[in-house]
């Protein structure tokens, strides 16, 4: 039988000791912890019920508000592009021109549009000749047709009206051709389509220009609208329903701390952005004097419209546990957890829903220490 050197069977003591100690040590620890815990028990049920001020529950109205982030965009702004390609003889406008409906911007010319309105023109003019010539061979034949009876075929008279009704067709067809080739002239008159603001000027005289993608890749102007403005505000979800149409609004901007403007709600998207969980609202902006610029962005407040039958409570009576939000209704000297659902908030007063009545004695100022069902004295 092989025996252990004596320092192994030394060193299997000491960790048997060690294992024996810290059993015994744990054991004495979590004796020790339910013996503290039940003389704290003890010392609260020795010191009696929990003494609270308590206040009657009413029902009220709140002056709520809603404060949301928001930002000014034009009312209106368009990239001007040129509608044919040419080249930029005049700039009538720059950055920060005021301009009018129709406004002449920029004129462009287009050698090879002149070419093709000369060559329009010209089939145009050859056209009515061949026109007048065929209506004039027409009559004439017609009329010695009447006035001879039997010199002029029946072939011949057919032949002069097909002629002269071709020659009207390919005349209303160079009639037509033309004006397009005059139309696409108009074109290189470049005019503002609304009133408003040159808030960008992207080409110079002599600059090659076209329709997007066909040679130019930025537009000529950007064309704003800044004497009226929209004011952009995403809802949440919890407050659409209190946001309609022609609720007044009021904002600030940081261009103007000490300055109020004001507005209405024109337009609700009517459905949730699915990232943002939250609806875009859109309130138009008289601003005659442009102070307020697009991209400028507002602390708007919206006042929130509230029932003046709601339960009203200070936001300290409320009880935010882990299990729910609650308030402590005092009843029969007994504490009593009451669930409840949070509504809107001003003034550390905030409305609640719940299985509650006016005239409950609430705690005014709840907290988890004191459990539902426990003694309490009312001060």
């Amino acid at each position: 039988m092989n025996r252990l050197p004596k320092k192994t069977w030394s060193s299997l003591l000491a960790a048997g000791s060690f294992i024996l100690l810290s059993s015994l040590s744990g054991c004495q620890s979590s004796a020790g912890k339910e013996d503290r815990e039940k003389k704290a028990d003890e010392a609260k049920a020795a010191e009696g019920p929990a003494t609270v001020e308590t206040f009657a529950l009413q029902r009220g109205k709140l002056a709520s508000a809603l404060h949301l982030p928001g930002e000014l965009i034009a009312y209106r702004d368009v990239d001007i592009y040129a509608r044919v390609t040419g080249y930029i003889k005049t700039l009538n406008a720059d950055v920060g021109t005021e301009v009018r409906q129709g406004q002449l911007l920029a004129q462009a010319e287009a050698p090879e549009l002149n070419a093709q309105l000369a060559s329009a023109e010209s089939k145009l003019k050859a056209q009515e000749a061949l026109s007048i010539a065929s209506r004039a061979n027409y009559a004439r034949v017609t009329e010695a047709a009447k006035n001879l009876p039997g010199a002029v075929s029946k072939n011949d008279i057919d032949q002069a009206m097909a002629r002269q009704n071709a020659d009207l067709a390919q005349l209303a067809a160079a009639k037509s051709a033309y004006r397009e080739v005059a139309d696409l002239r108009q074109y290189l008159q470049i005019r503002a389509p609304f009133d408003g603001i040159i808030s960008a000027r992207n080409a110079s005289t002599g600059a090659y220009i076209g329709p997007a993608g066909k040679g130019s890749e930025f537009p000529l102007f950007v064309l704003t609208e800044q004497r009226r403005l929209r004011l952009v505000i995403s809802v949440p979800e919890a407050y659409t329903g209190y946001v309609d149409q022609g609720d007044p609004i009021s904002f600030s901007v940081r261009a103007f701390p000490d300055r109020t403007f004001n507005g209405q709600v024109k337009r609700e998207a009517g459905a949730l952005d699915k990232k943002l969980r939250s609806e875009r609202v859109e309130v138009d902006v008289q601003n005659s004097d442009r102070k307020l610029l697009p991209g400028m962005v507002a602390e708007v407040n919206v006042p929130m419209p509230t029932s003046s039958n709601a339960l009203i409570v200070p936001k300290s009576a409320i009880v935010n546990a882990s299990t729910g939000v609650f308030v402590i209704r005092v009843k029969g000297q007994k504490a009593e957890w009451v669930p409840i659902k949070r509504g809107l908030e001003a003034d550390e007063k905030v409305e609640i829903f719940g299985s509650l009545t006016e005239g409950d004695k609430l705690i005014t100022d709840a907290t988890e220490e004191i459990r539902d069902g426990s003694p309490v004295s009312v001060k």
